[in-house]
């Protein structure tokens, strides 16, 4: 695989700013960091039986970053969770569920992640073809008012049987119904590792509170990375959060364990070192950070893939999962999105930061 892009260009006048930047709280030298022998490393002497392993190096060692450290996984439940219409009027073939895995395979990516339906309907044509992450629970967006909760739609098992490798889920950290999502999943997890599938989650905030005059603190570096704290703590392989727009939040919201000198020690206010947060709360990168796409803007989706790619490298992760940039566009526009995501972790020449 090869793609025209330069990163360089995409980067525009902020090419130094992330390039050169080098993390001084937080040092490289203190992260466990992505390579092809970091399941050995990590995993080797844990508590996860041989088939979670060989789920995990099934998932690793897939697509165009196989063998790498590196993952870039298609997402695509927003049928659900962002209604299907809204989501795919802008290229219906994604009302059929093949396209998805289609897309994902054509793409390289090392898995695809989705609903029981999407991923069911299409098993033994595709399951041996990719490495499928079945989402196991998603926040329905018919009921009135909207809430904040997230309601399981299969079992564990039955994403066992159509032969998938993983299972994802979201936790909503903050919200009221945060604590019966947390058990749920935590025995749902327990499940899928005695099954021999390796555990993904979606650790996003929710709470009105979290938002004060016009600051959104739903992704602080501090609070989402005490959200992958969480995570992490629940045994899951692989934590997916946003990328950190700023921080401060348990201070500026006034609650929660902080104090001046916490903000000082770990991190400043560059997008990199904000990042490296979210990362050593996931035990100092042991369990790989994963950071999401985001929703499509348009013309700037290629570069904001691209330095959403650098940043979460520089800082320690293990690549993107994204969705809305490459599956609400043409069919070849996708592909190349999420493959010049991918050059960004093939590229040697960006280093750790």
């Amino acid at each position: 695989m090869k793609t025209d892009i330069n990163i360089t260009e995409l980067l525009g006048e902020k090419a130094a700013f992330y390039l050169d930047h080098v993390c001084e709280k937080i040092t490289k030298d203190e992260l466990q960091t992505p390579s092809k022998s970091s399941l050995d490393k990590v995993f080797g002497n844990s508590n996860r039986n041989p088939q979670v392993l060989r789920s995990l190096a099934q998932l690793y060692n897939h697509g165009n970053l196989g063998g790498t450290g590196y993952l870039s996984i298609l997402p695509v439940d927003q049928g659900i969770e962002h209604s299907a219409a809204f989501s795919f009027y802008k290229n219906p073939d994604y009302f059929d569920p093949e396209n998805i895995i289609k897309l994902a395979i054509e793409a390289g990516c090392n898995g695809v992640a989705s609903t029981f339906g999407v991923l069911g309907l299409n098993a033994r044509k595709y399951a041996h073809k990719i490495p499928f992450i079945v989402k196991i629970n998603h926040n329905e967006l018919l009921t009135y008012p909207n809430k904040y909760d997230q309601t399981l739609f299969g079992k564990v098992k039955s994403a066992w049987d159509m032969g998938a490798v993983a299972v994802g889920a979201t936790i909503y950290f903050g919200s009221k119904e945060s604590n019966r999502q947390l058990n749920e999943i935590a025995e749902a997890f327990e499940e899928a590792h005695n099954l021999g599938m390796a555990t993904i989650l979606w650790c996003y905030t929710r709470n009105e509170a979290f938002k004060i005059e016009n600051e959104d603190y739903h992704a602080a570096a501090d609070i989402t990375g005490q959200a992958n704290h969480l995570g992490v703590t629940i045994q899951a392989d692989i934590i997916k959060q946003k990328l950190p727009t700023n921080n401060f939040g348990f201070k500026e919201i006034g609650f929660g364990k902080y104090d001046d000198d916490m903000y000082e020690a770990l991190t400043t206010d560059h997008p990199i070192d904000l990042c490296r947060l979210q990362v050593a709360n996931c035990y100092m990168g042991k369990i790989g950070l994963i950071n999401s796409g985001g929703g499509s803007k348009g013309k700037s989706d290629l570069s904001e893939a691209v330095t959403t790619a650098v940043i979460n490298k520089r800082a320690g992760g293990s690549g993107l999962i994204m969705g809305r940039k490459a599956f609400q566009k043409p069919f070849s526009e996708g592909v190349r999105v999420l493959q010049s995501v991918q050059e960004v972790y093939l590229d040697n020449k960006i280093n750790i930061a």
